[in-house]
């Protein structure tokens, strides 16, 4: 079968002769329809977050059940499904609660297909087990494959301080790519509070006014964080949510968060913060959240089918991989660029 397999410091080749895997035990193979291409891929492509191993790529994954360990209960072939993107050890406290993105074990081990184990970027892919399966009943694996990522990732963001997003309140989105234009549709649908979005592009602005957002802000502007919070007044922005992570980004945050606010840093932009007595309003949280949990991918896939949120997507063969990972280098994917075989 083919695959896109990364050997190392900026080394992706697609490779035509691997051997399709069989499946034992509780594992399943799929027959993948789609595989999301995703920045933190280029984390590891360009700046080696994992080492001393060879996989395939892809950790945003959807596809049809091809074939099924002895021990899977509840799945048959031909089932349409979601892969859970970060991998427990599946018996820790966190990963019993399904939040295997808080494993016990996350340091002693790959963090999942396509982090450090094989993806799916690839005709067929193996996931260890069956609970890492999500179904996904109408929708499309196509579309479907970035609700595991470009969509869990900020619901879960946005859950946490859903308590915060009442409709006399701000909301600021930073950065309005693959994570951040699913965030407005999200924040649209579940919460009340105002929407003010920031990016540095106008046609990335003028997409999220069509998402949802009520203001946006160009963050490139010296005087941004004066315009939110001429918008916001005195009271500014009960949350931040920063889905590039830079430094500029972060010390926009810290200057329109309100007091007791939530600033939450997605992004995984390398930025950095002084903390100091004075640079943040009391009471604000500031957190660094990691994918959600298996249940609020379930409930992800509840939004999709109902319309409620749609990922932009654009199609490439396996064969363009390269290519790709370079368009997203340059800033040039809008929404999310999704590998079909």
């Amino acid at each position: 079968m083919k695959a896109v397999r990364f050997f190392g410091h900026k080394d992706v080749r697609v490779v035509n002769d691997i051997e399709r895997p069989v499946p034992k035990g509780d594992e399943v193979l799929l027959r993948i329809g789609g595989a999301g291409v995703c920045h933190s891929d280029l984390h590891i492509i360009d700046e080696g977050t994992v080492v001393g191993t060879v996989f395939t790529l892809g950790h945003e994954n959807a596809g049809w059940i091809e074939e099924i360990g002895e021990n899977v209960e509840g799945y048959k072939k031909g089932d349409a499904v979601l892969v859970y993107g970060p991998w427990g050890c599946g018996h820790c406290k966190p990963c019993q609660q399904s939040k295997e993105n808080y494993c016990d074990h996350q340091s002693e081990q790959a963090y999942g297909g396509g982090l450090g184990l094989d993806g799916g970027m690839a005709d067929y892919m193996l996931v260890p087990s069956s609970r890492l399966l999500v179904p996904i009943y109408d929708l499309d694996p196509v579309i479907a494959a970035p609700l595991t990522d470009a969509a869990l990732t900020p619901y879960s963001a946005i859950k946490r301080s859903l308590p915060k997003l009442m409709a006399d309140e701000y909301v600021v989105v930073i950065g309005v790519g693959g994570l951040g234009h699913v965030a407005l549709q999200i924040l649209r649908e579940i919460s009340g509070a105002e929407i003010i979005a920031c990016d540095v592009t106008e046609d990335k602005l003028a997409f999220a006014k069509e998402l949802g957002a009520a203001y946006v802000i160009n963050s490139k502007d010296a005087d941004a964080a004066e315009q939110i919070q001429k918008i916001t007044g005195i009271k500014k922005a009960k949350v931040v949510l920063d889905f590039v992570g830079a430094t500029s980004t972060i010390d926009l945050g810290t200057k329109v968060v309100s007091l007791d606010g939530d600033l939450t840093i997605v992004g995984l932009g390398g930025g950095h913060y002084q903390y100091s007595m004075n640079g943040l309003p009391f009471g604000v949280s500031m957190t660094n959240p990691y994918w959600g949990s298996r249940t609020e991918l379930m409930e992800v896939v509840g939004l999709a089918r109902q319309k409620k949120i749609h990922i932009e997507i654009e199609k490439h063969k396996l064969d363009d991989a390269n290519e790709v990972y370079d368009r997203m280098r340059q800033g040039k994917i809008k929404g999310r660029a999704v590998l079909v075989p």
